[in-house]
Order: C-alpha cells, then structure tokens, then sequence
C-alpha cells in the first residue's frame, strides 16, 4: 500500500453563520486571525509530508466551514507548498467550497487566479424562502449571479441542493431541479435534508415546529431526481452525486474507493498508508487550540490509530457500496487483507442479492439503484 496515490483536504473552520442544518466542524468568529491560520496550515503540511515522502497527488480539497473566507493569497500558497511537496498530478484537480454571497463571489476571480480549477458553490437551495428556513445568508438572485460569474472562470463546477424539505411537493421539487439543471455544468449535488444531533434543527424538529416528507415521499423525490439528472445527461455516481461521464469529483472518489488522504486543519481527518499499515488519524476539532498545538509541534494530530483488517474492511463496505462502480473484489483484499465475502453476513448478501438490492460478479459488488435507496439501513444488516 505505500505506492498508494495521495488526496489533501484543507479544512477552513469560520463561517458568517452556523447553519441550522450543519453538523459539520465549523465556528463563527467577528474576527478571523487570517495570518495566524495560513501558517499554522503551511505549517501542518509541511510537517506531515516530511513524513509521508513525495507521494503523487491527485486533488486538494479547501472546505469547511466556508473556505471562500479564506485570503486569496493563502489559497494559492498553499497550493503552491502541496505541489513543491508532493509529485503533482498533471490533471490536479483543485477544489474550493465557495458560498454564493456577494463578498465570497466577488473573490472568485482571485481564486481562479490562485489556482482553483473547481468550484463547489452552497446554494441549496433556488427559492428565497426556502434558503430563509435553511438559514443560508444569500438570496436565489445572488445564487444564480455567482453560477454565471463562476461558471466563466472554472473549468469545471458544481453545486449543492437539499431537497426533501418541509411540505416540498414532488412537482416544486421537479420545477426547482430541472432549473438547477439548465444552471448546472456537469456535477451536482443533491442532498436529501436530514436532522444531524446537535443541530439547531434537531431542537426544533424535535419541539414539533417542522416536519419531514415521509419515507415514501422522500423515496419518490429521490427516484425523479435520479430520472430528472439522466435525462439531463448526469449519472448518479454516487448516492447523493451526478455527473456528467468524466466529470466525477476526484477527490471524493478517494474517499469512496478508500485511498489514501492527508487532512489537515481543525477536526479533519486522514487515512494514510505507511508499509503495510493503513493509519486513522484526526486533529484537534477547536480551531485556537489546533493552532496552538500547530505552534507547538508542528501538528495540530490529537490522534493515530492503526487499523485492524476488520476495521479496513468496515469502512471500505461503508465507502464503497455508496458509489454505483461498487467495490473491486481485489483491490478489496488487497486494502484489507480479507476476502469480502469473509466481512459480510453471508445470509444478508444471499437476500439483498435475491431482492436485487445488490449485484455480485468474479470481480465487483455493488448496489442497484433500488439498494442504494436503502443504502443505510442494507449497510447496517450486512457488514459485519
């Protein structure tokens, strides 16, 4: 596993405001220490790939948090330190998640120039009252103004929608997609709202002062979205992702097909091979406290955990069996040092397969369309 290719994601904690949906490590600062966060995040990456050694790298990733709050110019020096460091891919694919607001759009230009060549916008949503209820600080106007300012400077882009919303119809939501669609480049992501502990939104869920469309509902805003993407010329590549052919997120390619990823930045999270050992590793979630230890050490790591075969092959099922390619039986063992169907209940596979929840062949296993409809609750009886 040491010749293993190389993802970097760069965690940015600050946000304007904390979503009411978002469970995500993310923090709201009056004032964001700019200069003292873009050291201690060259600081980081440099100390970590001391150790790893000059891997390739295939993507870097800047979210959050909301990265288009980050300095333009730490963007780019940071881009520049990953490629002195690591052996760049000639297709590098460069990642920002941006938010559509008048500020962070008005500096896309800048980090086009810095050397992003995907952006990731957060509209979530194309209704103003519908981006009210999700707490989001930009209006539909601004949603599309930002689409079109990115879209002539990127060369590939993409953007994320919630669906499934309080009393949201199946005909509101086949308007608002096929709009999203005719705004859409070739990647979308359409996320299903779900209630996250912790957030302010379970509080209020729980309190009554919303509801959710049902199950059933939510599975026929999912069948017309998968319908509404294909006829738009989008595969659904993974559960909650569609693209264009060729057109796939890279980056988050690794982590469905469990490669090997350096994060670095408050709370991220890596899975890095060294020999034969894959290792789990984490950071201090609390940005002041990362940077301290940043200071200190060179690492903001709190912890590195080498995983066992079974844990391997876990969280190889979990990842894998979200993307429609599915898991290869040998690469599968080649991760994790057990035969997949040693990592399964062998009676929930014979079921699944029988009801046609998943396909089995000599060198793949992947969900059908109908499985990945009940992906979560197929995972939970079949892994092991």
């Amino acid at each position: 596993m040491q010749n293993e290719p190389l993802a970097l994601y760069i965690h940015w904690p600050f946000c304007l405001a904390k979503c009411p949906y978002c469970d995500f490590n993310s923090h709201v600062r009056d004032t964001i220490p700019q200069a003292r966060f873009a050291k201690a995040l060259r600081a980081e990456l440099a100390h970590d790939a001391a150790r790893l050694g000059r891997r390739k790298l295939t993507s870097i990733f800047f979210g959050g948090g909301t990265p288009s709050l980050m300095a333009p110019e730490t963007v780019a020096a940071l881009i520049e330190d990953a490629k002195a460091l690591f052996d760049a891919a000639p297709e590098l694919e460069i990642t920002l998640e941006a938010n559509p607001t008048s500020v962070e759009a008005g500096r896309l230009h800048q980090f086009r120039q810095a050397g992003v060549n995907r952006v990731s916008l957060g509209i979530q949503a194309l209704d103003d009252r519908a981006l009210a209820f999700l707490g989001r600080e930009h209006s539909a106007a601004q949603a599309r103004a930002a689409l079109e300012t990115a879209r002539g400077l990127f060369p590939r882009l993409t953007f994320d929608l919630i669906y499934a919303r309080p009393e949201q119809s199946l005909v509101a939501w086949r308007e608002e997609l096929t709009t999203a669609l005719q705004l859409a480049d070739d990647h979308l992501s359409l996320y299903q709202l779900t209630i996250e502990p912790g957030t302010r939104f379970e509080a209020l869920y729980r309190k009554g002062a919303f509801t959710l469309p049902d199950d059933d509902t939510a599975a026929t805003l999912y069948e017309a979205t998968t319908d509404l993407t294909h006829a738009h010329g989008m595969a659904a590549y993974e559960v909650s992702n569609y693209a264009r052919p060729g057109s796939e997120s890279q980056h988050n390619l690794t982590y469905w097909r469990y490669a090997d990823y350096l994060g670095i930045g408050p709370g991220a999270h890596g899975r890095l091979s060294f020999g034969n050992a894959l290792v789990a590793t984490r950071r201090h979630r609390a940005p002041e406290p990362w940077a301290e230890r940043v200071e200190r050490t060179g690492t903001g790591q709190t912890q590195e955990e080498e995983l066992t075969p079974h844990d391997r092959a876990q969280e190889m099922l979990l990842m894998g069996l979200r993307v429609y390619e599915g898991i290869n039986l040998s690469r599968f063992y080649a991760r994790t040092g057990i035969r997949l169907e040693d990592a399964v209940d062998q009676s929930v596979l014979a079921q699944a397969l029988q009801e046609g929840y998943l396909n089995l062949s000599a060198q793949t296993l992947r969900a059908t369309p109908e499985g990945r409809l009940r992906l979560e609750a197929l995972l939970a009886a079949l892994v092991l």
